[in-house]
């Protein structure tokens, strides 16, 4: 088996599984309960809450946890624009987010907010002169990702931060799933920021929700302070302690792991070219990790499917978009509904071996020839 799909969920460390099972057999009490065990279990939430917390720079007070990065997505953009909508109604995104992201803004849009997407230039970066003219005294949210999932796109999140700070009204959330582990992330100009551990070899079932601690949000779950105001539930303590090691262990080598993918990429990349019918959709401002292309004259659908018969596995569009539609990132830079409509996405890990991309051009070749017309 050769997995290319690493974009859409990744397998679970040892490790980190290992600290799950630990802390699930040793901490039996609710760390909300005023007992003993309660307090134990206080206790090393609080650790592992301060050691994400000094991973990502930020206060220990910021960290929310969710379920996921949807609900945190969810939490931080509908919570903004319900707890600041005196201020105005007026929010900002791109068409290069994950539907986490589009779909609250859709929710909003048809609550009567206004949505605006910025464009983006052709080598995918968000075109900051559009931004600049889109914000208004009445925006108080701009949500842009950090990496997008389909394209491997890293923004310029520290400059996009910079030009926000002249808008006391407007915050700026940006999603990390994509970005935390593979590159450096600082969060020094962002106001909301999500994520979730299973796309750093951590367990599903565990996001995280930073908010800067000025800002008020309103909750999406009701009931019991839990370990913040703002997200109520009973705090699980094996998962996030899970999302600690898996943190841990994603930013302790990344230097290394991410060369050995470089490496990878660029043996791919130089090796696509040669394919008349294939079209590079990932820019020079792309993550290694993450190489989408588009394949003119064939199915990708039919195409992943005939890679899996060599059980090879890589994605068309990201795993949570609807099939059979076009890839609302490719046609941002492309301006091609064709090209939007036939793409693969492989994603790389310092799991993949050099043996793995060798083995995936063989069998990509043969089915280049008998599905590419």
């Amino acid at each position: 088996m050769i997995y290319l799909d690493y974009a859409a969920t990744t397998p679970v460390c040892e490790e980190v599984l290992q600290v799950f099972y630990n802390v699930s057999k040793s901490y039996i009490g609710n760390p909300n309960s005023s007992h003993k065990l309660g307090r134990e279990a206080k206790s090393y939430l609080d650790l592992c809450t301060k050691n994400i917390a000094d991973h990502l720079g930020v206060k220990e007070s910021e960290i929310i946890y969710t379920s996921g990065a949807t609900e945190a997505n969810n939490l931080a953009i509908k919570g903004i624009a319900n707890g600041y909508k005196r201020y105005g109604k007026h929010i900002i995104s791109t068409y290069l987010e994950h539907s986490s992201v589009t779909g609250p803004l859709t929710t909003l849009q048809n609550l009567g907010y206004e949505i605006d997407y910025v464009d983006i230039l052709d080598n995918g970066l968000v075109d900051l002169d559009h931004l600049k003219e889109l914000l208004r005294e009445d925006t108080i949210l701009v949500s842009i990702g950090y990496v997008d999932s389909e394209l491997g796109i890293e923004q310029n999140i520290q400059h996009i931060g910079e030009i926000l700070s002249a808008y006391p009204h407007c915050f700026f959330h940006v999603d990390v799933t994509q970005a935390i582990g593979k590159i450096p992330v600082s969060l020094e100009n962002v106001d909301l920021a999500t994520f979730t551990s299973h796309k750093f070899y951590g367990l599903h079932g565990c996001g995280v929700l930073v908010k800067k601690e000025n800002i008020l949000i309103e909750p999406l779950i009701h009931g019991g302070i839990s370990t913040t105001p703002f997200r109520s539930g009973t705090p699980t303590l094996a998962l996030i302690a899970a999302l600690e090691k898996a943190l841990t262990l994603a930013t302790s080598d990344m230097e290394e792991r991410y060369n050995h993918v470089k490496q990878l990429n660029n043996l791919l990349k130089e090796k696509l070219k040669e394919y008349p019918n294939v079209r590079i959709n990932s820019t020079d401002k792309a993550v290694p990790h993450i190489i989408n292309i588009s394949l003119k004259g064939a199915n990708t659908m039919a195409f992943q499917s005939e890679l899996e018969n060599y059980a090879i596995y890589v994605s068309t569009k990201s795993a949570c978009c609807a099939p059979n539609t076009p890839s609302r990132a490719v046609y941002a830079i492309t301006k091609d509904r064709k090209l939007a409509l036939s793409t693969l996405r492989i994603s790389l890990s310092h799991h993949t071996t050099e043996k793995d991309i060798e083995t995936f051009l063989e069998y990509f070749e043969n089915c280049y020839k008998k599905l590419v017309k």
